[in-house]
């Protein structure tokens, strides 16, 4: 085997310089120095592996007053903050201690050519209970501010759930100062019945009651602290099942800064809708009289309204939170719209890389194809459903992916599923939409029912590039946002209106697209996007895991 030359041991000679040298001997010197320095670094460099064992079981705890079993990861709930650094290596044994299978899935996590670690029913087998399987994926040249969830059946409706944030590396700048302080706040609506409970009356044809109440960190009070005069950084996701809240602060001004890993325009509101699925950072200034503020958390588009309220408490405060709690927006749907549309890219700001978020001129490129997905909650064998395109979803015994990967005939079928809606009668169906790698293709989420849709899709960011009421036309594309628009990894679509997204497709592998309002998907409303290219390589996607897990017909070798 031959050894790597290191000339500070070899010296002159041993390189083929001669001796006598002075300004040779100099410049090895130098080079010594150099590799002595490198190598310091080296040494001195942060781990890029990051280990992780999380227990899942259940628990009780009264979050609404009442005792309830819900979904504890390592005993917590919320389940742990994964906190992360861009590009770091997530190695996560994760242990199930449930009756039922489960899975956890990372939402918004592209996982770049690895959608084996996506953690989907189309993806992956579910973990049995009293057996572990090991997640490790990477946040890829991603920033931002992200959860997890269980994707196995209701689960989410019991916990388990947390947040992800991901950190800029520290030699790339974000375009603000640092903040103070970093607080996650996990807001939903949450139920008292148990995730059984609330399945069976799923499956039953019955549709999800109203919530029981609003949860802040699976508290209905808690209190966040800071010091006069400055600012802090809030992380908000929507972990519930069902409903839109409204974030405010009394008093203060909320400037947004970044939406699932997108910086954004730093725009200050007095209140932001905030969708199911999704998840956004803002920085709020301490810049009031030394006291405490309500900070609150209440319904959307509903008749009756819930709220949740916690405490922004001044370190130096002189009184208790006091007066009453700040109300929503009267405009309901149409200042809503309004809002989405000034959310917007920060095209001069680095995002994972030193590169400029807007360097990718999504605007100025022809889509490949256009795609339009209509959602609609029919019934089906006298059962209510909900489908995409007349295709309601359901899961084969044997994830996709796995069947892809093995050839396994009878799990699913290309193309059952419509890229544009059709007339008739509903149906259940395996639905898989294919499209080919590096397409460039256009979305519209056509919303022709009377309430509130967000949609997700894995594996990938979008450009969200226009609102709409009614019908999409290839004429509404007159008022697309082509310069500015921000990526994300789900978006809402208002009640009898439109939303249309640009997609790069450039990351191989099963994805799923899914209502993120979990009875909808959980009854139907997803189906997974194949993108493809014939010719396999590592470098569109990496091998199956070797600690994969086998189920259905890939357990059975059929």
């Amino acid at each position: 085997m031959v050894k790597p030359t290191d000339p500070c041991r070899v010296g002159l000679s041993g390189l083929g310089l001669a001796a006598g040298s002075m300004e040779k001997t100099h410049f090895l010197h130098f080079i010594c120095g150099v590799l002595a320095l490198l190598s310091f670094h080296v040494v001195k460099a942060d781990d890029p592996y990051k280990f992780f064992t999380w227990t899942v079981t259940y628990g009780t705890i009264a979050p609404l007053g009442v005792p309830q079993q819900v979904i504890l990861i390592n005993g917590q709930f919320p389940g742990p903050r994964l906190d992360c650094v861009t590009n770091d290596n997530i190695v996560l044994n994760l242990i199930n201690k449930l009756d039922e299978p489960f899975l956890l899935t990372w939402n918004g996590i592209k996982q770049r050519k690895n959608s084996w670690q996506d953690g989907v029913l189309g993806t992956n087998c579910p973990i049995p209970p009293n057996k572990n399987f090991t997640y490790n994926f990477q946040p890829k040249d991603q920033i931002g501010s992200y959860t997890y969830f269980p994707s196995t059946a209701i689960h989410r409706a019991a916990g388990g759930f947390g947040a992800i944030n991901v950190y800029s590396r520290p030699l790339i700048p974000i375009p603000y100062p640092n903040p103070a302080g970093d607080f996650t706040l996990l807001i939903g609506d949450w139920y008292k019945t148990s995730h059984k409970a609330l399945r069976q009356s799923l499956d039953s044809g019955k549709a999800l009651p109203f919530p029981d109440g609003i949860l802040i960190n699976g508290q209905t009070h808690s209190s966040f602290s800071g010091d006069e005069g400055k600012t802090y950084k809030f992380r908000i996701s929507n972990m519930g099942l069902l409903m839109t809240f409204n974030f405010r602060i009394q008093g203060h001004k909320i400037k947004a800064v970044e939406v699932e890993g997108s910086h954004v325009l730093q725009n200050s509101y007095d209140s932001i809708d905030v969708h199911v699925g999704q998840s956004l950072a803002v920085l709020v200034t301490l810049d009031q009289a030394p006291k405490d503020y309500y900070i609150v958390a209440s319904t959307r588009f509903t008749e009756q309204v819930l709220t949740a309220t916690a405490t922004l408490h001044y370190s130096n405060s002189m009184a208790p939170v006091s007066g009453p709690v700040p109300v929503e927006p009267s405009l309901p749907f149409d200042w809503s719209m309004q809002q989405a549309r000034t959310f917007r890219w920060n095209l001069t700001a680095n995002a994972a890389r030193p590169n400029p978020q807007g360097s990718f001129h999504y605007g100025k490129i022809t889509p490949s194809e256009t795609i339009v997905l209509a959602n609609s909650a029919p019934l089906i064998n006298g059962k209510a459903r909900f489908s995409v395109n007349r295709v309601s979803y359901i899961n084969p015994d044997t994830p996709l992916k796995l069947a892809d990967y093995f050839n396994i005939p009878g799990v699913f079928s290309l193309n059952s599923i419509q890229s544009t809606p059709t007339e008739g009668p509903s149906y259940v169906a395996t639905s898989v939409l294919s499209v080919s790698l590096h397409e460039f293709n256009e979305v519209i989420f056509q919303n022709d029912e009377n309430s509130m849709q967000s949609w997700h899709l894995d594996g990938y960011d979008f450009w969200v590039v226009g609102f709409g009421s009614g019908k999409w036309s290839p004429a509404s594309r007159k008022t697309y946002n082509l310069v500015d628009a921000l990526t994300r990894h789900t978006t809402q679509v208002y009640p009898n209106s439109w939303t249309a997204i640009f997609i790069s497709l450039d990351n191989q592998g099963m994805w799923n697209m899914r209502s993120a309002m979990w009875a909808r998907q959980y009854l139907g409303q997803q189906f997974y996007l194949r993108v493809w290219n014939p010719i396999q390589s590592l470098a569109n996607e990496y091998n199956i895991p070797s600690n994969a897990l086998l189920c259905g017909k890939a357990a059975r070798g059929s």
